[in-house]
């Protein structure tokens, strides 16, 4: 008897522009001056789930998680300056890293599934929380 396969649901487009509206609307916000801690939140959290997702899901896709890690390591210098000064900037040094975090976010999110990108928002939601 074959084992079945688990049924996978593909990223709909709808989800994908939801994830990229996050992740550019925050990114505009910083380009205008208007980055808080809300839209840095929207921006990382976006840019986290696809990177540790894409890690879990063994991408083979050239650059992705390392594209990825170093905008999400920006983003965390980002975020200590914000929790010191609480001043959230993205400073024009950093913003070439967080958009080519942006850009392969959007080109790699096609290839992962909706069950995987929501087991892996709900982990680092976990993680985070120290539950």
């Amino acid at each position: 008897m074959k084992k079945k396969k688990p049924l996978r649901v593909p990223v709909t487009q709808g989800l994908k522009d939801l994830y990229a509206m996050d992740m550019h609307l925050a990114y505009q916000a910083a380009c205008l001056g208007q980055f808080n801690v809300q839209a840095f939140g929207r921006l990382a959290a976006a840019l986290s789930v696809v990177r540790s997702a894409l890690e879990l899901h063994k991408t083979t896709i050239p650059n992705a998680v390392e594209t990825l890690e170093t905008a999400v390591e920006t983003l965390l210098a980002v975020r200590r300056r914000g929790d010191e000064s609480d001043v959230w900037e993205i400073t024009d040094a950093e913003k070439p890293a967080v958009l080519e975090g942006i850009v392969m976010a959007e080109h790699c999110i096609g290839t992962l599934d909706v069950a995987l990108l929501e087991q892996t928002a709900a982990q680092l939601l976990r993680d985070i929380s120290g539950e």
